[in-house]
């Protein structure tokens, strides 16, 4: 099947008003910038976004908070968006901070079938007690917090030990970025680029992948395939202006 979309316009046209989005990237790197600026460019609003952070202001999803498209973030690193900062204390915007590894999973499970799962990670702290603030009102008052969330020993090598419960994570929409794609929707990602792409892309109903190189199928060797076409619902080709157009979060010289 031919997976590939005319132009990234197109790909996201269906992206509804209040839709969850898990996209790829971290800080900015492997971000899916011109999807981003196509949903931003369609208007789109009151949207939740999965993700390990909200770009910075000028770029990526900080675009789409700027112009105050977001409704909720599902991060686990706020970086260095100082209208993010704002936007949260303010309360704009309904943030829910995730171990980074607690994310990686709940969207790995979202995209394998599995419902929740049980980790290690936050156990005695507000991830498993609850009380952590995720929406404040205009006057810097806490008025929604996370969960409690179940607990539960398990034997291990190590002896019994307390696990707290994650639930999945689901998207109705996926965007991604690779560095080659063919047109059945097999991706290899590039070095670090590959960071929560492939997640990501599990954890949409529907995924949509920008490629900075289109082949032919065939033209990539199964074995070196990172994300097979099964996930991928559209592709569209970069030109080659778009592909190298990436920017650097914190530049640091000596």
């Amino acid at each position: 099947m031919d997976k590939v979309i005319g132009s990234a316009a197109e790909a996201v046209a269906d992206i509804p008003d209040g839709s969850t989005l898990t996209v790829g990237g971290f800080g900015l790197c492997g971000i899916p910038s011109v999807l981003i600026q196509a949903l931003l460019d369609a208007g789109v609003k009151d949207l939740e976004v999965v993700s390990n952070n909200a770009g910075v202001d000028d770029w990526g999803l900080g675009m789409l908070l700027t112009a105050g498209r977001l409704r909720r973030v599902v991060a686990s690193y706020v970086g260095e968006n100082k209208e993010f900062a704002r936007q949260y204390l303010s309360g704009e915007l309904e943030v829910e901070l995730t171990p980074q590894g607690t994310l990686a999973e709940r969207m790995r499970a979202g995209g394998s079938g599995i419902a929740a799962f049980y980790t290690r990670t936050g156990v005695g702290t507000q991830v498993a007690d609850g009380g952590l603030p995720w929406k404040y009102d205009d006057q810097g008052k806490v008025i929604k917090t996370s969960p409690q969330k179940p607990v539960m020993t398990f034997d291990t090598r190590d002896g019994e030990q307390e696990f707290v419960l994650e639930e999945a994570i689901v998207g109705d929409f996926g965007l991604i970025r690779a560095w080659k794609g063919d047109r059945h929707g097999n991706l290899v990602f590039r070095d670090s680029a590959r960071n929560f792409n492939p997640l990501a892309a599990m954890a949409g109903r529907i995924t949509v992948a920008e490629v900075e190189e289109l082949v032919e199928p065939g033209d990539i060797d199964p074995n070196q395939v990172h994300l097979p076409g099964v996930y991928v619902h559209r592709v569209v080709p970069l030109t080659p202006e778009q592909a190298a157009d990436k920017r650097i979060e914190k530049r640091t010289v000596r």
